[in-house]
């Protein structure tokens, strides 16, 4: 009997896997795209629900340009690589929340993008804000919020009845889905965050720079983006930065990948 539980599962974590785009590397993916794209619309709306969303015409504008350049280079990458299916089920949503004091931002899968106006003071501009939603989105689209909730179900022994185990009890369902793509102010007290793991910040960072130079952002911005945050971890870890790579290392990656990403880069 525990050979064939041992079999099952491994046959289930063996179908249970993707391919992160640009980098090529291989993740344990047992949660349908479809499953994490109707678990973040109903979070989504509850997080806005609850929230004060800005009223500043200006910065709300800016958010949704930037937001919708960064994602126009997304679908574009995806569809030169005749990948568009993986973008299926995208419904793209930008909002700025009103909230000063919170340094942070976040993409949900299938494109639920939240800016918090504390954020804004250390982006300055639509570069930097580019750089910020580059990374953000680069987790959604690289599926880091559903590897991380599947590691939990496989913690859990659930790999062979993922269906199951997210229909049987929706409250637990949903925790494990904001701590998994790291969505929500004081998630991470309420409800154990998991930390993005080091190649999965890495990666973001891979992706973001590539997407904000397709938009038509200077990557190269994105080094006193990141240099003004470090400085500011300083003082306080702010929300955008508890659980990313240590200042220096995040920097030298950078610097390491800026030759390619101004492949891409076309100014507008």
């Amino acid at each position: 009997m525990f050979k064939k539980v041992v079999l099952s599962t491994s046959l289930a974590l063996l179908a249970g896997c993707a391919t992160v785009p640009i980098t090529g590397r291989r993740q344990l993916s047992l949660v349908p795209e479809s499953e994490m794209n109707t678990l973040a619309v109903t979070q989504y709306k509850q997080t806005l629900g609850t929230a004060k969303l800005s009223t500043n015409a200006a910065e709300i504008a800016m958010v949704r340009r930037v937001g919708q350049r960064v994602q126009a280079a997304v679908e574009k990458y995806f569809r030169d690589q005749g990948q568009s299916s993986q973008l299926e089920g995208y419904a793209w949503e930008f909002n700025l929340i009103d909230d000063p004091k919170t340094v942070n931002a976040w993409c949900m899968p299938g494109g639920k993008v939240a800016v918090y106006s504390g954020i804004l003071p250390l982006t300055r501009d639509e570069t930097g804000l580019a750089v910020v939603l580059g990374h953000e989105i680069s987790h959604a689209v690289a599926r880091h919020g559903a590897e991380r909730m599947s590691d939990q179900l496989v913690t859990q022994g659930l790999s062979t009845a993922v269906s199951t185990a997210l229909s049987q009890n929706a409250t637990a369902t949903n925790n494990i889905f904001l701590s998994a793509v790291g969505a929500g102010v004081g998630a991470g007290s309420q409800l154990g965050m998991l930390a993005f793991s080091r190649r999965q910040e890495s990666e973001a960072d891979h992706l973001g720079l590539i997407f904000m130079a397709m938009a038509g952002y200077n990557p190269a911005q994105a080094l006193p983006f990141w240099q003004r945050m470090a400085a500011q971890s300083q003082n306080s870890t702010p929300a955008f930065l508890s659980d990313h790579p240590a200042d220096a290392t995040r920097i030298a990656d950078i610097q390491r990948l800026l030759p390619e990403a101004q492949k891409y880069y076309k100014p507008r």
